[in-house]
């Protein structure tokens, strides 16, 4: 049996810088807390559990006088919440979510109707409504734009990071279609992040070659589901977050095992599934 992992794998560089500046801030403060889970992978938690970093459920749950923003961002209106409670707080969110953030406050501000192709409640995609000023909306069908009354005509649209770029195209695609007959302008930016477009095409590229695809990740998370799902359009794939998960009988009759992870997956918890794998070849 041949083992391959993907080109691109472990950390990217968002989640790498958040989970950097926890360790930084745990190690000077002797913890920190977190609104909302930095990332979506159970493993790395546990990590960051133990060296201090606890994760507060929601602005009600801090209980002291700071908290970091996850990676994946907040909404203006959160910010000044926690600033109204004199609590500091310290920004992992990552620079392609900022991207995106950015881009939707400057299309409200122009007058445009921000539409967001993407998850609605995924809290990036909650907090850069927020960053719309909640002039927006957000959604994988474009039959929803299309029932909303009083449609405006100026349309912006952008992409939650961590989606696959030919979907976006697509929608892109079936949204012309249905607006243009009405007058309407359309304003597209591309946001999705640059590591998960490259992670997607390094992982697409295995797994057109392989038997079967491993993706690890967690089950919760946007992106490593969202390789899971571009990996089976091309061979047999299994999303699974640990090695514990693994089992043997997938393998049977597969001579060229391809491994990829998402974004938020740590490299050792990828290598403890290749060695799992390695374990096999020999068992």
């Amino acid at each position: 049996m041949r083992i391959e992992k993907a080109d691109e794998i472990g950390f990217c560089f968002g989640v790498r810088r958040a989970v950097d500046i926890l360790e930084r801030v745990a190690r000077e403060r002797g913890g920190v807390e977190t609104l909302g889970a930095v990332v979506h992978n159970q493993q790395v938690l546990q990590r960051l559990a133990e060296i201090g970093v606890r994760v507060a459920k929601g602005v009600d749950d801090i209980q002291g006088d700071m908290v970091a923003i996850s990676s994946h961002g907040v909404s203006p209106q959160l910010e000044e919440e926690i600033r109204a409670r004199h609590i500091e707080t310290i920004d992992t969110t990552c620079p392609f979510v900022r991207r995106a953030q950015i881009v939707a406050h400057r299309l409200a501000d122009s007058g445009f109707l921000v539409i967001i192709y993407g998850d609605a409640d995924h809290p990036e995609v909650k907090g850069v409504l927020g960053w719309a000023n909640n002039k927006g909306l957000a959604t994988l069908d474009e039959k929803v734009i299309a029932k909303v009354d009083n449609l405006p005509r100026r349309l912006g649209v952008l992409c939650q990071t961590t989606q696959i770029p030919t979907h976006f195209t697509g929608f892109i695609k079936r949204l012309i279609d249905s607006v243009f007959a009405r007058d309407f302008e359309l304003r597209i930016i591309d946001t999705i992040c640059h590591d998960i477009r490259q992670r997607q095409a390094a992982a697409l590229k295995l797994a057109r070659t392989a038997d079967l695809m491993l993706v690890i990740g967690g089950h919760n998370s946007a992106n490593t589901n969202r390789l899971a799902q571009l990996c089976s359009m091309a061979t047999k794939t299994y999303l699974i977050e640990t090695a514990e998960e693994i089992q043997p009988a997938w393998f049977q009759g597969q001579s060229y095992i391809g491994i990829t992870a998402g974004t938020s997956t740590a490299l050792e918890t990828v290598n403890e599934v290749w060695l799992k794998l390695e374990a096999m070849k020999f068992g």
